[in-house]
């Protein structure tokens, strides 16, 4: 018989899930409108085309649980032994929409929606504030808005935004907001941009099988190799799925960067005051959302510090409670599998 998985710490931890995902009717609208008249990037049209229309069983499952932020949502959590879910606007949030006044629009409801449910639900839900990258300097008031008002963690940016990334200077004001207010920046995929996906819709490969973790590694790495962590140190970013990857190529990406640096081949690459090793083990975290690998979470504690990863399910996209059981089971001491599942998150999202 399998065992039963319960919520409020049978095995000396409590299980927080740290990038789980919710929509708005809102949202989900204006992204299938931009579907319908051919606005949306490729990307796009072949994620929400598909997720927002289909009548499958997964598809109808997802978007139900997505617009769920009761009882639903709740159940799903009991069943899986999920105590406290840190909740964010699905991808690709508001960032593939073209007017900006209707994206600012969109995402301040869409916060005010969440913070509702997590008033409702404390010990439960914990938000993490949606913004709109195209405005940032309206994205920099309302991460201040999420933090001191509606009480949010931290805030989650969907990766590009109309193939552009944060690292560019006009985005400074969402990073320095975050830094100085001491909020997580959580980088989560969406579909590579038109310049970038090529071949891949084709290929079947674009979404969460492939072109998700390497446009968000490529997007994590722009941050990483261009002193953005230099110029703020204490900025903390998140990713999901075990930090896309980077701990499994750290070794190789700091030594061909520091090539890059010595042959003066690339105008955008400097010398850092750290090697890349330096900020993954100081200013990233990493989740391993969608990737139920004990072998792989045990690489991303030797390479990031046990500290620094925490446990998601990726609620609904891959909702499978029999993961929780594989992970419960991991060979890794007490102290660090309670980090995994609880401390951490506690500690990153000042909980």
């Amino acid at each position: 018989m399998t065992k039963e998985l319960k919520t409020g710490g049978q095995h000396g931890y409590l299980r927080i899930a740290t990038e789980e995902a919710f929509a708005t009717q809102e949202q989900m609208e204006a992204i299938l409108r931009l579907v319908k008249e051919g606005r949306a990037d490729k990307g796009t049209v072949s994620l929400w085309g598909f997720y927002g229309t289909s009548p499958s069983e997964r598809t109808t499952f997802i978007r139900e649980r997505l617009l769920d932020l009761g009882e639903l949502r709740l159940a799903a959590m009991d069943d899986a032994g999920i105590d406290k879910a840190v909740l964010a606007l699905t991808s690709p949030g508001v960032q593939s929409l073209h007017d900006v006044e209707e994206a600012r629009g969109i995402a301040a409801r869409a916060n005010d929606h969440l913070a509702a449910a997590c008033e409702k639900y404390p010990d439960r839900f914990i938000g993490m504030t949606a913004i709109c990258p195209q405005d940032p300097e309206w994205s920099a008031a309302e991460l201040k808005r999420g933090k001191e008002e509606l009480g949010f963690a931290g805030v989650q940016v969907n990766s590009h935004t109309h193939g552009h990334y944060l690292d560019e200077e006009q985005f400074d004001p969402i990073l320095r907001t975050c830094a100085e207010m001491d909020i997580p920046l959580y980088i989560h995929p969406q579909g590579p941009p038109d310049e970038m996906v090529g071949t891949m819709v084709d290929a079947g490969l674009e979404g969460a099988i492939f072109g998700f973790a390497m446009e968000t590694s490529f997007h994590a790495l722009r941050l990483l190799t261009t002193g953005v962590f230099d110029r703020y140190p204490s900025l903390q970013l998140v990713l999901g799925h075990g930090a896309e990857g980077l701990p499994f190529w750290i070794d190789r990406l700091n030594y061909m960067f520091n090539a890059g640096v010595r042959s003066q081949r690339y105008e955008r690459l400097k010398p850092l005051q750290h090697s890349l090793h330096h900020y993954l083990r100081n200013n990233v975290w990493g989740t391993n959302s969608g990737l139920p690998s004990p072998a792989s979470i045990k690489l991303m504690m030797e390479v990031m510090g046990e500290d620094r990863v925490l446990y998601a399910m990726d609620y609904p996209y891959q909702y499978v409670p029999d993961e929780v059981r594989l992970l419960d089971a991991m060979d890794i001491s007490d102290t660090a599998k309670r980090k995994f599942f609880q401390t951490n998150a506690e500690v990153l999202f000042s909980l």
